[in-house]
């Protein structure tokens, strides 16, 4: 798994990482700013009413009438309690109203980024993946982005309000008195520094605390995926056990931060209602000395209280942003991934041909996790027309290797395949795949149905086509016998098929995408001698006329061949027709003599 190395520079600053959201946040200007209007209104309703309530003790409050102008200029008292609820009822629809669209805007954009990573993930080479894996992958894509979610659909605007509130309340106290206002301006300045300085640590330890989470999401991911070879070796208690001690880890290290956010926030509420009782006392005292009325007191300390308010809430907002700041730099480092295989600038169109011709010309290759390991070395190999051509040898020898880079899966080291004459480089990738039919060693069952699971080779295919890609590879007959044929859903990863049967379902597959090439990677090691026979029928008339490639063990697949080519080490040792390899005496004589003497 990926991890940051030492000399990594240091991340950005909360905000910094925050402004990689704009590509995001653009589509959907016009929804901000009218968030950011009902915003503007809701602060200057909540600011207006001390104001009101400074008025009504002012004019004695028992009186019916103020003498002299206020905010409701002369109406009686209960005018003027018909205009604060008027105040109260214009501020809820505008709280209500902002509520509703930021969080419009935060599912939104929270959507976007997720299949915006996602697509981006897809486009990978499988050499991403020997470095990153797909649990953690799949923790940023959920838990990062349900960070993300919660500061743009309801932390910013919060924070945007309190900011409103602590800035407009500081003001007002300020208009109310001057005085009492530098002595709260002059505490909270004092204390500026220590808070900023616990922000920052939040901050480390919110990065921290998601790679901890993705850690344990990587291991559980992996083990779920291979539950049977768990269970069959008795590992359960193993791994619960070390699954136990990933949650422990990072359960210690969200109390650390959960530890200092709660310093960090009780330190701001404090330090404010202690600046804000220390100034009221003061407030109390120049009352009585009668340099402050009473209404002036109180407006001070409603506006005294909605800047305490407005504090706490920064501080907590403050959190979340430092928090999504780290998510954002983990979603934006999958999304700014450069794809190891990459698109010619200017790719050429393929030459359409009935029948494509292969060509390995002084191929050398090594993966990038065994840079100094030749996992080919300088492969020549044409292959005809139509011409089918079986790869066989020990594992290791390289057979997998060349279907990959034929699939540019990876990049070749040296050399270059062509197809008809054209460097593969120079095609579009969904060009050269698309023309191209695999069927692994391993297949990939999708939860879906039987029939969406043949159709996902060419997802254009009429129901027709689907069964008779079936038929050809002797997969109707058991997905007759399904409980709903064609419909019955197949469960994850296959789990409701023998290994047999997910093995026809993945040539039925091939053979439904009618591509020109056709690689075949122990196609039929998974069958029984029946099904095998069927299976091999079927393979025979999906090889007519395709250029096809198989990869075997089992010498005995492949005795119809046109032409074996043995490898050794990365290398081609031999090459020629079953019967005259067997009389050579070499790799491929001692290898029949072991698999098919009896």
């Amino acid at each position: 798994m990926r991890r940051q190395s030492p000399d990594r520079p240091p991340p950005p600053r909360p905000l910094s990482a925050l402004r990689g959201l704009t590509p995001f946040l653009r589509p959907y200007r016009a929804r901000i700013a009218l968030a950011f209007v009902l915003l503007c209104l809701a602060s200057a309703t909540i600011l207006v009413v001390p104001l009101a309530f400074r008025d009504l003790l002012d004019s004695g409050f028992g009186s019916g009438v103020k003498a002299g102008g206020g905010l409701f200029g002369t109406a009686s008292l209960d005018g003027q309690f018909l205009g604060l609820f008027a105040l109260a009822a214009l501020w809820a629809l505008t709280v209500a109203a902002r509520y509703y669209t930021v969080s419009w805007v935060g599912e939104r954009v929270t959507a976007d980024l997720r299949s915006a990573v996602y697509a981006r993930v897809l486009g990978q080479s499988p050499q991403f993946f020997e470095t990153l894996q797909t649990g953690e992958v799949l923790s940023r894509l959920t838990g990062d982005t349900t960070l993300i979610q919660t500061v743009v659909g309801s932390s910013v605007s919060m924070g945007l309000r309190s900011l409103f509130q602590f800035v407009g309340g500081m003001v007002m106290l300020a208009v109310t008195s001057v005085q009492l206002f530098g002595l709260i301006f002059g505490l909270m300045a004092l204390l500026a520094l220590p808070i900023v300085a616990i922000g920052r640590r939040v901050r480390r330890l919110s990065r921290e605390s998601q790679d901890r989470i993705a850690d344990a999401s990587a291991l559980a991911g992996e083990i779920l995926n291979a539950m049977p070879t768990v269970q069959a070796f008795t590992q359960e208690r193993n791994e619960a056990q070390r699954f136990a001690e990933r949650s422990e880890t990072s359960f210690r290290t969200a109390v650390r931060r959960t530890r200092v956010r709660a310093l960090l926030t009780a330190l701001v509420i404090g330090a404010v209602m202690g600046t804000i009782i220390f100034v009221l006392w003061i407030g109390a005292q120049q009352v009585q000395a009668g340099r402050l009325s009473v209404g002036e007191l109180g407006a001070f300390v409603l506006y005294a209280a909605l800047v305490a308010g407005g504090a706490g809430t920064l501080a907590e907002v403050w959190g979340d942003v430092m928090r999504a700041g780290g998510a954002t730099e983990r979603l934006l480092e999958l999304l700014h991934a450069e794809p190891a295989i990459r698109e010619p600038a200017v790719p050429q169109p393929p030459l359409r041909a009935a029948q494509v011709g292969i060509a390995f010309d002084h191929v050398v290759f090594s993966y990038p996790a065994r840079p100094t390991v030749r996992a080919l070395d300088d492969v020549c190999l044409e292959i005809a027309p139509g011409e089918r051509v079986a790869l066989v040898g020990p594992s290791g020898a390289g057979k997998t290797t060349l279907f990959q880079l034929l699939l540019r899966y990876y990049e070749v080291s040296g050399g270059c395949i062509r197809l008809n004459g054209q460097d593969i480089r120079a095609l579009a990738l969904h060009e050269l795949r698309g023309d191209i039919a695999i069927v692994p060693q391993d297949p990939v069952i999708f939860s879906a149905s039987a029939l969406e699971n043949i159709r996902y080779g060419r997802p254009d295919a009429r129901d027709d086509e689907v069964v008779a890609a079936a038929r050809a590879a002797a997969a109707d007959e058991f997905i007759a016998r399904l409980p709903e044929g064609y419909a019955t859903f197949l469960g994850e990863r296959g789990t409701r098929l023998s290994g047999g049967q997910r093995q026809r379902i993945a040539i039925a597959r091939a053979i439904l995408k009618g591509a020109h090439v056709l690689l075949l990677d122990e196609a039929t090691s998974a069958l029984d001698a029946e099904s095998e026979i069927l299976v091999q029928q079927g393979l025979a008339a999906a090889m007519q006329g395709r250029t096809t490639l198989i990869i075997a063990h089992r010498l005995a697949t492949v005795q119809q061949v046109d032409r074996i080519v043995v490898m050794e080490e990365g290398r081609i040792v031999e090459t020629g027709t079953p019967a005259d390899l067997r009389l050579r005496g070499g790799l491929y004589s001692r290898l029949a003599d072991l698999q098919l003497s009896s």
